[in-house]
């Protein structure tokens, strides 16, 4: 199956008012289509329609037209729901259960045996980076961090061929993220499809294979990072940092290379210069000040800048 994810025209309209109702549009006639076995980042601003979008394909909400399949099932089909996997933003669960009964129900459910669903827990429990000590604690004692813990092994408990995680990384410290990551990238590496909405950048850039975009419940962008990168223009400069200048002396020595930028940081002098043939030009300059030379590095528009283009 080349699309795992198909959705076609979806819109959804809210309601809003108490006397005189008035229509909100969250979802503007959206149309995507994910393939199998990558992960799919699923980006936009705050109210940009990435939640609602989710909460339809997993039936919690009902579009105000188009449609959607999921593993070539219509979102509809009862059936299909055993062969993914839903992690919300801010999963919640009955308090008064341990994360190894919730984890056994949703396994019971699942129709697996006691062997497996007890196997699959201690397994997924590990995974996501939750302590031994805590999973005979009840729920209502955990913070938000092992909470989105427990909800991302809940949505892996049977086997799912495609997982869809709102915010998978909130409320996770340093130490979950980088877990959490390493996570996804074996889901891939399984076979799984993950559907990822986030707004951590750095996870997308380094977890995804393909992104979408979107602004205001339309869709503003989607494809390959590099080639959505590429089509907005490279925008490729360099960067020389230097050490043993004052920044003041290195700028009024490059005051004749045009669309040169010296930036004085802490420890060092960094010169932002637009064209490769700069390079030489500047280092000449560097030296006859008594400059040492730290790196030269090529820079590139990176995806916050895409996002930030595509958004505001």
């Amino acid at each position: 199956m080349q699309h795992i994810v198909e959705i076609e025209n979806l819109s959804k309209d809210y309601e809003t008012g108490f006397w005189v109702k008035k229509k909100i549009r969250a979802l503007d006639d959206l149309s995507l289509n994910v393939k199998s076995g990558q992960i799919f980042g699923f980006l936009g601003g705050n109210g940009a329609g990435k939640t609602t979008t989710i909460k339809i394909l997993m039936s919690l909400l009902f579009a105000t037209t188009g449609k959607a399949r999921i593993l070539g099932h219509d979102i509809s089909d009862v059936s299909m729901r055993r062969r993914i996997g839903y992690c919300p933003e801010n999963p919640y669960f009955y308090d008064y259960l341990t994360a190894r009964e919730l984890m056994n129900y949703f396994g019971e459910l699942l129709g697996m045996d006691q062997a497996k669903r007890k196997d699959r827990t201690e397994e997924l429990l590990t995974n996501v980076g939750l302590d031994e000590k805590d999973w005979n604690k009840q729920l209502r004692k955990f913070s938000k961090g092992m909470l989105q813990r427990v909800g991302l092994a809940q949505s892996l408990i049977g086997d799912p061929e495609i997982v869809f995680m709102d915010e998978p990384m909130s409320g996770l410290d340093p130490m979950g993220r980088r877990e959490v990551r390493e996570l996804i990238a074996n889901l891939r590496k399984k076979g799984t499809t993950v559907f990822m909405s986030t707004h951590i950048l750095s996870d997308v850039e380094a977890l995804c294979d393909e992104v979408a975009i979107l602004r205001k419940g339309k869709l503003a962008a989607t494809g390959n990072l590099d080639d959505l990168l590429a089509a907005q223009g490279e925008h490729q400069s360099f960067e020389i940092n230097l050490k043993g200048v004052p920044a003041e002396i290195l700028a009024a020595g490059l005051v004749n290379i045009s669309g040169v930028t010296v930036i004085d940081k802490t420890n060092a002098v960094s010169v932002q210069a637009p064209e490769e043939d700069d390079i030489e030009k500047i280092l000449t300059v560097a030296k006859l000040n008594g400059a040492k030379l730290l790196s030269i590095q090529s820079t590139k528009q990176s995806l916050e800048e895409l996002f930030v283009e595509q958004t505001k």
